[in-house]
């Protein structure tokens, strides 16, 4: 699985969404850091680039009912999560993630969600640092962490 989310097997990219999507659901991560897909009684782990998830898109919402605005992530597994604004961080590069799936996984943020959130990030001049305002709160982004 290269930076950009594709997977690919035995050199070809794996085209079909539906399997793709399959080996997400079953995608675990071992005591080591290494990643897996399980399927029953068989295991096959994987070279994942940077991380298994990218964040394809962000997305702002206004909840209706009491005027809450949260951000969503469309992931590479097709799903849309809400965002944990305390689990982002920059890494190497500069390269923008966050953590997924109820704090299991790491995603990578691709470089379209990275400018859908970035028209939000804001710089305290103080704090000589980045956050995002959410529902009258500052969420710093914090510096580099490695991925695993």
């Amino acid at each position: 699985m290269d930076t950009e989310g594709v997977w690919y097997y035995k050199g070809v990219e794996m085209t079909r969404r539906d399997i793709v999507n399959y080996f997400y659901q079953n995608l675990k991560q071992d005591q080591t850091g290494r990643y897996l897909i399980e399927l029953e009684n068989e295991r096959c782990y994987l070279d994942v680039e940077d991380t298994p998830f990218v964040v394809k898109a962000v997305l702002r919402s206004v909840s209706k009912s009491n005027e809450e605005e949260a951000i969503y992530l469309l992931l590479s597994d097709d799903t849309l999560e809400r965002l944990d604004p305390h689990t982002l961080w920059i890494g190497n590069d500069n390269v923008l993630y966050c953590t997924i799936k109820n704090h299991r996984l790491n995603a990578r943020f691709l470089r379209a969600g990275y400018y859908q959130l970035a028209s939000g990030i804001e710089y305290d001049a103080q704090k000589d640092a980045y956050f995002i305002s959410l529902n009258g709160h500052r969420y710093y982004i914090s510096g580099k962490c490695s991925v695993s």
